[in-house]
């Protein structure tokens, strides 16, 4: 299994229960495909540049590991969340 670090921003248009519901739904995706180490809610920030309409998001990143062959799965899924409104998924190199 390798470590990745995935960071996910989403859309600050909609309620706090329905943000959680999305964080909670990744984390069980990962958790049943590889295992979380760290989890980061770094709350609601501004963009650098306007990204679908928005100007704000709320950043969280989580530390997992996993097979590669998950990482197709897991940036699927945030492409057909329509609340997710950028992502990234990054291989930590074995130093």
């Amino acid at each position: 299994m390798n470590e990745y670090e995935t960071i996910f921003l989403i859309s600050n248009r909609i309620k706090e229960e329905q943000r959680r519901n999305v964080v909670n739904k990744i984390k069980e995706l990962i958790s049943s495909n590889g295992q979380i180490d760290t989890t980061e809610d770094l709350g609601e920030k501004k963009l650098a540049y306007e990204v679908k309409k928005h100007k704000k998001a709320f950043y969280y990143i989580i530390n997992f590991k996993s097979k590669p062959e998950f990482i197709y799965k897991l940036e699927r899924n945030y492409k057909l969340n329509e609340e997710i409104i950028k992502f990234m998924t990054i291989r930590k190199s074995e130093y």
